[in-house]
């Protein structure tokens, strides 16, 4: 599988943001708690790459990467830790780990760190496949909307808007923010633009979910992924 990201974190919490926030983005992610569970599911399918956590109960995370490496080579290892000694960092990049982040990270660094580690092994990125966000799946490499499995049919800038929003859900867009990243020009404020658009989105999408708000009016501010 493409995207599949093995995720080896003995924080429940921190695992489970980790799974929303990389789905979010296209991947598909496995849970693992420790480094014994880690290699089972290796054994099963190896994954594209491994968000590896260092303090893991019972086998260590260094000697996890030693083994994932030993493995296959292939595979991109991005090494979480609350160390942040240089020495500790160097020595894990010497033992094959493709990045190192210190917690706590910023969610925006490691997609980028995780995206360049997967272009360096030459695997491409979610970019290439597809983004999800609760039951709408977008493709891509064909343009193609799904809506709890129904296709919808967006304008190129429609598309280009509920990509936007879905690459960063939660977060709050004004209008000048969409215009600017859609239609490459400065906002000048009086351009209705904007609102057709997302209204068009809306209408498209209520035509398959009409119970679901997927995109939320933040009044006098702008919109979000609701």
């Amino acid at each position: 599988m493409k995207n599949y990201v093995l995720i080896v974190e003995d924080d429940n919490d921190i695992n489970h943001m980790l799974c929303e926030l990389l789905g979010s983005r296209g991947y598909y992610t496995v849970s693992a708690f420790s480094g014994t569970e880690a290699l089972l599911y290796i054994e099963k399918e190896v994954p594209r790459a491994v968000i590896l956590d260092l303090m893991l109960p019972g086998m260590t995370g260094e000697e996890l990467l030693s083994r994932i490496k030993a493995r296959n080579v292939d595979i991109a290892v991005i090494v979480t830790s609350a160390k942040d000694a240089v020495h500790t960092r160097v020595e894990l990049l010497r033992a094959g780990a493709d990045d190192y982040l210190v917690k706590p990270f910023d969610t925006e660094e490691l997609l980028a760190r995780l995206e360049v580690a997967l272009r360096k092994k030459g695997q491409g990125s979610a970019r290439d496949e597809r983004l999800v966000y609760k039951d709408i799946v977008m493709n891509l490499e064909e343009f193609k909307i799904t809506v709890a499995g129904q296709e919808i049919i967006l304008t190129r800038r429609e598309y280009l808007i509920l990509e936007l929003f879905i690459r960063n859900p939660g977060k709050v867009f004004t209008k000048n923010n969409i215009y600017e990243s859609v239609w490459n020009e400065e906002y000048l404020g009086e351009d209705n633009a904007v609102n057709v658009h997302i209204s068009n989105i809306r209408q498209k999408l209520a035509r398959v979910k009409g119970d679901e708000t997927y995109i939320q009016t933040v009044w006098g501010i702008g919109f979000k992924m609701r």
